[in-house]
């Protein structure tokens, strides 16, 4: 231990090393040969850090374990974004926007790839050649560490991808292994000849089917086919090699020193692979991730993990713990099947398959939070569930088949404007790229657009977690008519859904739809008075009285509200005994989003068309 460190923070890491070595060896041992050893090096990693944590940044450490549920309270909104496609410029005009995000409330600023990259094409920044340094056309890690003082200052916290299963091919590791440095060579799972990936590759979907096929690329420098699940640029990692895992403690340790608040752990559900599986949700994935967060508790305690599990609903809750990992791994993570569905009811004007699937999902643990979003930066592929599918009396195949038809426009009558990423000719799977505004038929025949846009977000605002807004959409932007105009993009479409802001004199960001922006701002500021929305709060999805009406009940000790959200375009109810049943008055019931009382008639709750109620 530094001799330098003074009594008191002495005192502080001794207890902290107390507290998080059993989860740290309990991490290990499923991992390693010798945890101890690994265990060891670990803990000296964390107590460098936390001696070369600021002062300002160990103050912060003691808010947020005196506030351990800072970021799951009623008030905390997302925002994420491209820096450069946001803000116009680099780090330092992120900061100058701060008093945007403040004015939307936001709390939790996600930015998109900022690490240095390898060069394109390299899968929109998540090829990272450096974990070390900033995109030189971003600025400097300085200026990272100057952003997020600027966002403490405000109250808000930054968050930043660290992607986990995989490196550029110019990364250092990979050109030291290309140039005959056994150790490095380790760091990738590379092999000689076709056998074994053969036998791997019986069982291992593909997940660019059209873009990357295959799992594996020959590389003459190594001599040997290396593991590529994304790119052939993109090497995976090998986490059974405990020098890797220390390779990425240093990298979260020095993050967090800089400020970052939120590491979102990019392709997390990929990091172990296992023979005749398809090398995703293994358990040695929460244990490595229990382990990670684990030496982060050691020495920055502030740090929150957010795990990028876009996965199946019944795999999903496991990235926020359940059994021996309960609470112990991610702290945040994608609630994708809220996002997929919410999208699937606009399209049916139906809640009923929605509902279903949203009740098979288990509570998560109280200490964590999802994040709930309408869009972000990827792409929509359509975790509908077979079971989820039949249980309602659908086809699973079908269904996913009318949503790619739907959102890409085919479908008759269809109001969507999105276009098809990543299309599977064996599967038949078509993932679908646009805005939410693009989506729901802004700028077509349909009047109705705005409100389904509005819809949309009141759902994942009123199901409580982090809301996140993706950069644009709380503009109403439509998708971008030049994406495929720039460098490096005309084979992503999802460029279309990541358009730039313009910003206006008065520095705010110029709408498409003016509409769109005042109902997103609205429900920014009603979110944050309702207590109900904490994220320990569980969100209990009844069965819908009305089919095209989703209720979602949010029970706490200071009362219930009840989101009655209908998700189609003519008039729907919810009748009064469903209130009652929840403990609510009809007579005194008002509805939070605008502060009036509901239109009751027949006994039931009237809703207009895509109109959403948040009743208390």
């Amino acid at each position: 231990m530094p001799t330098a460190l003074p009594a008191h923070r002495r005192e502080v890491l001794d207890a902290r090393i107390e507290r998080w070595l059993p989860d740290l060896l309990a991490g290990l041992t499923p991992l390693y040969a010798d945890p101890v050893a690994v265990a060891d090096r670990l803990v000296a990693l964390a107590t460098a850090a936390f001696a070369a944590r600021e002062d300002e940044l160990h103050a912060l450490d003691l808010r947020r374990s005196l506030a351990p549920d800072w970021f799951q309270r009623e008030d905390v909104v997302g925002y994420a974004a491209y820096a450069e496609r946001f803000a116009g410029r680099d780090l330092a005009a992120v900061a100058a926007r701060v008093p945007y995000l403040e004015s939307l409330g936001v709390r939790y600023l996600h930015l998109m790839p900022v690490l240095t990259p390898g060069p394109p094409p390299n899968d929109g920044g998540y090829a990272v050649a450096d974990y070390g340094s900033i995109r030189p056309d971003l600025g400097t890690m300085d200026d990272l560490a100057e952003l997020t003082r600027t966002l403490r200052g405000r109250g808000m916290s930054l968050c930043l991808d660290l992607v986990l299963n995989h490196v550029a091919d110019t990364h250092a590791w990979a050109l030291a292994a290309k140039a005959g440095d056994p150790a490095k060579r380790a760091y990738f799972r590379v092999f000689g000849d076709r056998t074994e990936p053969d036998a791997w590759e019986a069982t291992l979907p593909e997940v660019f089917p059209d873009l990357a096929p295959g799992s594996f690329t020959w590389d003459d420098d190594l001599a040997g086919w290396v593991w590529t699940t994304f790119n052939s640029y993109q090497w995976d990692v090998d986490w059974a090699n405990p020098d890797v895992f220390c390779e990425y403690a240093q990298i979260v340790l020095d993050l967090a020193n800089r400020g970052v608040e939120v590491l979102r752990l990019d392709a997390i559900a990929f990091t172990w692979k296992r023979l005749g599986t398809n090398c995703q949700n293994q358990p040695e994935v929460h244990a490595l991730t229990q382990a990670l967060r684990a030496v982060a508790r050691i020495a920055c305690p502030a740090l929150l993990f957010k795990a990028e599990a876009i996965v199946g609903p019944r795999d999903l809750v496991a990235y926020l713990g359940t059994g021996e990992h309960w609470g112990k791994v991610s702290d945040l993570a994608y609630h994708n099947g809220l996002m997929v569905q919410v999208w699937s009811m606009l399209a049916a004007r139906d809640a009923v398959l929605g509902s279903h699937a949203l009740q098979q999902l288990p509570v998560p643990p109280s200490t964590t939070a999802w994040i709930t979003y309408v869009r972000c930066h990827d792409d929509i592929g359509w975790a509908i569930d077979d079971g989820d599918a039949a249980a309602v009396g659908l086809d699973g195949y079908a269904h996913r088949r009318f949503l790619s038809d739907w959102y890409s426009g085919d479908f008759p009558g269809s109001w969507a404007r999105g276009l098809v990423f990543g299309e599977n000719e064996a599967t038949g799977d078509r993932r679908i790229s646009g805005t939410a505004a693009a989506l729901a038929g802004t700028g077509t025949w349909d009047p109705q657009a705005v409100a389904r846009v509005l819809l949309a977000h009141a759902v994942v605002f009123g199901f409580g977690g982090i809301p996140v807004l993706w950069s644009g959409d709380e503009l109403g932007l439509g998708n971008d008519p030049h994406w495929a105009q720039e460098p490096g993009h005309a084979a992503d479409n999802r460029w279309a859904h990541r358009p730039r802001l313009t910003w206006g004199a008065d520095d705010r960001p110029v709408p498409d739809s003016p509409a769109v922006a005042r109902g997103i701002a609205a429900l920014t500021r009603a979110r944050a008075t309702l207590p109900q929305l904490h994220a320990s709060v569980a969100a209990r999805v009844l069965d819908p009285r009305d089919p095209a009406v989703l209720l979602v009940a949010r029970e706490h000790p200071l009362g219930t509200v009840l989101g009655a959200y209908n998700v189609a375009p003519e008039p729907r109810h919810v009748p009064l005994q469903v209130l009652r049943d929840l403990g609510l008055d009809p007579a005194r019931v008002v509805d939070h989003l605008t502060g009036a009382a509901p239109q009751l008639a027949e006994d039931a709750v009237q809703l207009a068309p895509y109109q959403a109620l948040w009743l208390r």
